[in-house]
């Protein structure tokens, strides 16, 4: 089949998201023990305000995690913890094949993931993920993170590619939204649904697996 997608514009990149389109990500509650215990609401809402600047890279987000702990009497090493939890993320045997059958078809395939600087770090050199895929666009190093339309077109400048060539898959409908915005192809897709549901989604631009 010609890779056509519905516009007609041909597709020859893949950009997938990480966390439930690529890996089954890690648990906290499954990692941090009587820590997790321990944890207060305002501990959280405090650490939720560190999530936007640590995912465009303007902040350390361990430093950070570790002065929000002090201020609620949490003696935590998030070097310690948040490693631990990592080594839960399990990379979807299924999609790993998918992927590389799409490189095998000479499909570039990229990632486009948000993530603070230490987990990308783990997921380029634990997890291989630079050895994975020809690009890989990740947030803290971009200065922007997904939905903002901003973060697609830098996306597609280091691809290098049309953004109408590139077809985005996503866990998250807003960030299908943003991919569409500035013209990406894009579908909403996680591992929930199942790989079949993601072959007849990229079948339907034209791509098969």
């Amino acid at each position: 089949m010609t890779p056509l997608d519905r516009s007609g514009a041909v597709i020859r990149h893949v950009l997938l998201d990480a966390d439930e389109v690529v890996q089954h990500p890690g648990r906290w509650e499954e990692s941090s023990g009587k820590f997790a215990e321990r944890v207060t609401g305002a501990f959280l809402a405090d650490v939720g305000e560190l999530q936007d600047p640590a995912l465009r890279g303007e902040i350390d987000f361990f430093a950070e995690f570790a002065t929000v702990a002090g201020r609620h009497d949490l003696d935590v090493d998030p070097a310690e913890l948040f490693p631990a939890m990592w080594r839960g993320i399990v990379v979807d045997p299924e999609s790993l094949a998918m992927i590389d059958s799409l490189r095998a078809q000479g499909y570039g395939v990229h990632l486009a993931t948000n993530q603070e600087r230490h987990r990308a770090r783990f997921m380029r050199e634990t997890l291989g993920f630079d050895d994975l895929f020809d690009v890989a666009v990740y947030s803290c190093d971009i200065g922007t993170a997904k939905p903002d339309p901003a973060y697609f077109e830098k996306a597609v400048s280091l691809i290098g590619a049309p953004a109408d060539t590139v077809l985005f898959v996503d866990d998250k409908q807003a960030n299908v939204d943003g991919a569409r915005s500035v013209g990406l192809v894009a579908e909403r897709w996680e591992l929930a649904d199942g790989h079949p549901l993601l072959r007849e989604l990229l079948a339907a631009h034209g791509v098969d697996v």
